[in-house]
């Protein structure tokens, strides 16, 4: 069943965002290589392939319907951070306003009727909520240990290890 409009136009921004996601996640990890810390970059790389990931869901969620694929030109992150926690904090306000469009496209799809969509975004609402815990975990670590270098080292090896 092809989506309508409305969807197909929905179905398509997310994609595009996700995809400025994946670039988000990317300069982010480039201002932390840039900051000699490994781990963190590292675990910014691990997400920001997942973004990628999450793209090419709406990607072949539209293909398999035969929706009208449009893929957009992805804007130019911002690269300049403070610090960690500043870094962190950004990719958790990001999360928190993913996971807003997210309920916004599963309203529309509710609305709509299109259970092709609300399946898809069902996996969406879950994948916010560990998005954004694992973000704010690193959030609160990063606030607890304040300008602490050796803790900031200590959380940089740990970040070391995520895989996915």
């Amino acid at each position: 069943m092809i989506p309508n409009k409305k969807m197909e136009e929905m179905l398509n921004k997310q994609m595009n965002a996700e995809f400025y996601n994946s670039h988000l996640y990317m300069a982010m990890a480039a201002w932390f290589e840039n900051q000699n810390l490994p781990g963190f970059a590292s675990w910014m790389e691990v997400q920001a392939e997942e973004e990628r990931k999450h793209a090419l869901k709406f990607y072949n969620h539209l293909k398999e319907r035969r929706g009208n694929i449009k893929v957009s030109q992805v804007p130019q992150p911002p690269a300049n951070y403070k610090n960690a926690l500043d870094v962190f904090q950004s990719a958790l306000d990001h999360e928190i306003a993913v996971s807003k469009e997210i309920n916004k496209m599963m309203e529309a799809a509710l609305a709509e009727k299109d259970y092709a969509a609300v399946q898809l975004l069902n996996w969406f609402v879950s994948e916010q909520v560990e998005e954004e815990a694992q973000t704010d975990a690193v959030v609160q670590q990063l606030k607890m240990i304040g300008e602490s270098r050796g803790s900031l080292m200590y959380i940089d090896r740990h970040l070391a290890k995520r895989k996915e």
